[in-house]
């Protein structure tokens, strides 16, 4: 089967095709042949070496946290042979090899069945960089969102902005702001149904959200940018609000005045997935299944790249920073 690996850390061009065995399903586990598979910026960072070795295995690594496919083997996982599935967990691209390849085998607790009337494309797109999954198990199960609250999810294009914005809105916020870095993808992102964007190339975010807000600020920062937003972020906040790390996109670094947190006795959290049960993040995934089904939610695709872009489609996602997912099609048939 062919697959993409990378054998030492460093740029886009560590990213290469090789040829590996086939797969046997064996142990419980299912044989899925993968039709699409995501690119997120955390396999970017750890192909790049900026994750601490202890997260993740060392090269040779297969990238991708998740991917769709189909199951051609069951297994022992009780699912039947056919049926279309969406791939995640169990360390995939971290811990053991992912999901940029044709085939795989997995347990039945990295399986998910598509609902009948959602596509691959769209399923993938749905998981990918995990942002309606964090968005989702932000606001109900790590801090106290209610219906009626106010929402900043800056990077509109990206996965925890899209994300965020659309659960929130699923969820009953009653107001959501986005961001947007060029004029350009502020239109892109109105004309999208994205009603509040702000345009970071004309004003800043806090004055934004001031505009937006009547100076009141929002309650809840769901950042998956952070970097030079992370100050102005926090400064966004309404008092008694909460700020929530979810990624980097914009750097790891950023500047915060304490003031900022102190005076508006606010509140700022780390997430990552490991702070979730399984069932829990199994659930939330369940239940953005369904809504994707029923139209709820739309998780936008930029670009979906042939298996052999893979480094490509990596720099593209990082570099050019476009507006919804990048997907890489694992066999040439499936390429748009």
């Amino acid at each position: 089967m062919r697959a993409i690996e990378f054998r030492r850390y460093g740029g886009y061009e560590e990213l290469r095709l090789v040829d590996r065995p086939a797969e046997q399903a064996k142990d419980g586990r299912a044989l899925i042949e993968l039709s699409h598979a995501e690119v997120s910026p955390a396999d970017n960072t750890i192909r790049a070496g900026r994750m601490a070795a202890s997260l993740h295995k060392s090269p040779p690594l297969v990238p991708g946290g998740g991917a769709v496919g189909t199951v051609v083997d069951p297994g022992g996982t009780g699912l039947a042979e056919g049926t279309r599935v969406v791939v995640a967990g169990g360390g995939l691209g971290w811990l053991v090899d992912g999901t940029w390849r044709e085939q795989l085998t997995a347990d039945a607790a990295q399986l998910m069945p598509i609902p009948d009337g959602v596509g691959d494309e769209a399923a993938c797109a749905l998981f990918a960089g995990a942002g309606f999954s964090a968005a989702y198990l932000v606001l109900t199960q790590l801090i106290d969102f209610a219906p009626g609250h106010t929402v900043l999810a800056p990077g509109v294009g990206g996965s925890v902005g899209m994300g965020t914005a659309q659960v929130a809105r699923e969820l009953g916020a009653s107001l959501v702001i986005s961001t947007a870095s060029r004029t350009d993808k502020a239109v892109q992102a109105r004309a999208a149904g994205y009603r509040h964007v702000i345009d970071l190339s004309r004003e800043s975010l806090p004055e934004g959200v001031a505009r937006l807000t009547e100076g009141r600020g929002v309650d809840v920062v769901v950042d998956g940018v952070a970097g030079p937003l992370l100050g102005p972020a926090i400064a966004s906040l309404a008092h008694g609000g909460s700020y929530v790390g979810v990624g980097y996109s914009g750097g790891t670094e950023g500047t915060v005045n304490i003031t900022d947190l102190i005076w508006k006795n606010a509140k700022a959290y780390g997430y990552t997935f490991t702070m979730i049960p399984r069932d829990v993040a199994r659930a939330a995934r369940k239940t953005l299944l369904e809504w994707l089904r029923d139209g709820r939610l739309d998780p936008a695709i930029a670009r979906i790249f042939p298996l052999e872009q893979a480094a490509e489609a990596q720099r593209h996602l990082i570099e050019d920073r476009p507006f919804g997912r990048v997907l890489l099609a694992t066999h040439a048939k499936r390429v748009q």
